[in-house]
């Protein structure tokens, strides 16, 4: 069987987990519009006969403010290392100039380099060949495709062509597997996408979700209690709301895509503590789970 692992790499907000989702059709990573969404490196696994792909989700690459900034970035970059091909996700939107030092970085490689030119669906089309032309002089992929993740055009084609790179190997997952993420990461990134399409601004970039309590109760609903810490008192009245409207907003929002995901009935409860400047603190980082070691 053909096997392989892929690495999905970009700046910030280019689309990389809405095209791990479009692979996989399961919602594993977190979207949102917000740049640097993804903060650890995701497994989503595609399964068919005679094929296994595991395409890794990777922050998008920056230049970091703070000591989270820098994990994200770490684990971007080591993303690259020991896959079998990669996919560069770059949007239609950005100057070509921007995505520079990626590609500086993976120029040498010694795996297929499929660039993607994502939203499509945002621009005129004919403002996209003299995108993918100025592309082409700065590297030589493998291959360029346009599509639009969002929509799920040209997916199939990016899928396929990884395929046809990929060679014999073993199954490194069970064939009913979608994710590496628990149950549990895959919720709380859950109430963290909602808070991040909810709330504005600085605010959702300084916040970690914590599960407290994960249980499965007699009539196969499941209780989840939640966490959301923020870095500051006025962070934490802003998530809480007039009333306590936004956090339940949060609550209702995530609630709706648990369900779907556990496949049953769930009550979700969350409280918000703070944690001043916790992304620059290397002990409450890793208390969160954010560690490059694992």
């Amino acid at each position: 069987m053909k096997s392989g692992f892929v690495a999905i790499i970009g700046r910030p907000n280019a689309g990389k987990s809405t095209l791990l989702n479009a692979f996989t059709g399961e919602k594993i990573a977190v979207i949102s519009d917000k740049p640097q969404t993804t903060r650890n490196n995701i497994l989503g696994i595609v399964n068919e006969k005679g094929a296994q792909v595991v395409f890794m989700d990777t922050p998008g690459i920056h230049r970091p403010k703070n000591k989270l900034g820098e994990f994200m970035v770490k684990e971007a970059e080591n993303s690259v290392k020991g896959v079998d091909a990669i996919i560069l996700v770059v949007s239609v939107d950005d100057n070509p100039s921007v995505n520079d030092d990626i590609i500086n970085n993976i120029k040498n490689t010694d795996v297929p380099v499929i660039l993607v030119v994502n939203k499509t669906d945002s621009t005129e089309k004919e403002k996209i060949l003299p995108l993918i032309a100025d592309y082409s002089q700065k590297m030589s992929f493998d291959e360029i495709i346009p599509i639009s993740a969002l929509k799920g055009d040209g997916v199939d084609i990016v899928y396929k062509e990884i395929l046809n790179r990929l060679e014999e190997g073993p199954m490194y997952f069970p064939d009913d597997m979608v994710t590496d993420q628990p149950e549990r990461q895959i919720v709380s990134e859950i109430v963290r996408e909602k808070a991040l399409w909810c709330l504005d601004k600085e605010v959702p970039h300084g916040i970690a979700v914590e599960i407290t309590e994960f249980k499965e109760r007699n009539d196969s609903s499941v209780y989840v209690g939640v966490t959301i810490n923020c870095e500051k008192k006025s962070h934490k009245g802003i998530i809480i709301g007039k009333n306590g409207s936004m956090l339940k907003r949060i609550g209702q929002k995530a609630r709706i895509d648990c369900e779907k995901f556990l496949g049953t009935k769930v009550y979700l409860e969350i409280w918000v503590k703070i944690k001043e400047d916790w992304r620059n603190s290397d002990f409450l980082i890793k208390n969160f789970g954010f560690d490059n070691k694992n």
